[in-house]
């Protein structure tokens, strides 16, 4: 099963990491309201950074990784996705 983790650019500039297994689904999710309560009246949200992985556990543990980096090492994983699109 593949699994994602991502960071999602709110609103307000601000970024959101999460996981999931169907990433278009889940940032539609998150466009209606039915994500996370983060990003409920953020929204629309956009895509600033994915990586795909083999298992949930892999991209949870990515997960896990990414939010505790600083609000800089999230902006510049950002930053060098954005370049490369």
């Amino acid at each position: 099963m593949t699994a994602y983790t991502y960071l999602l650019r709110c609103r307000d500039g601000s970024l959101y990491g999460g996981w999931t297994t169907d990433l278009e689904s889940r940032i539609a999710a998150h466009n209606q309201g039915n994500g996370a309560k983060y990003t409920r009246g953020r929204g629309p949200v956009t895509l600033a950074y994915h990586e795909e992985f083999d298992t949930k556990q892999a991209a949870q543990a990515r997960e896990y990784a990414i939010k505790r980096l600083t609000k800089r090492e999230k902006e510049a994983l950002a930053a060098a996705y954005a370049k490369k699109e």
